[in-house]
């Protein structure tokens, strides 16, 4: 790594996460540093940039990619942040206080996205002259005049 860049992990920062990140078991090849995978990835958080745009400063970026995949699937992210917590909170440096705002907020009925009554019938859309109006017009041919409709 050629520099630290700005929002890498302090030191303090690796410290602390250090002990909770997997270990090599010598089978799978060489790892890369845990320490720039997990600044690169926290980059791509940040920034929001595509893998493929990730700087040369990072390396390969399928390297990065594949190593937030596998964490991800493996649930090694989801590990590292409980641990973090658990010793945070047994080190009095979380403030577990809720907050809870009491704020109404009324959604419009249809915000919903859904209909609770059935949809019209096709009667029910004509109007009184007996043609078929509103949106559902090309859905329905119109019928003969007389009430007979053959279905051919």
């Amino acid at each position: 790594m050629s520099g630290v860049g700005r929002g890498d992990l302090t030191g303090a920062e690796w410290e602390r996460l250090r002990s909770f990140l997997p270990v090599s078991n010598g089978r799978c090849g060489r790892w890369r540093d845990h320490r720039q995978v997990i600044d690169d990835i926290l980059h791509r958080v940040r920034t929001g940039v595509q893998w493929r745009d990730l700087s040369e400063r990072f390396g390969p970026w399928k390297t990065v990619r594949e190593g937030h995949r596998l964490w991800s699937a493996g649930g090694t992210w989801e590990r590292l942040l409980q641990q973090v917590q658990a010793a945070a909170d047994a080190a009095s440096e979380i403030d577990w206080d809720i907050s809870v705002d009491s704020t109404i907020v009324r959604a419009h009925q249809h915000a919903a996205g859904t209909r609770t009554d059935p949809p019209p019938t096709p009667a029910a859309r004509r109007g009184r002259s007996g043609r078929t109006s509103g949106r559902n017009a090309l859905a329905e041919p119109a019928r003969p005049p007389g009430g007979g409709w053959c279905g051919r």
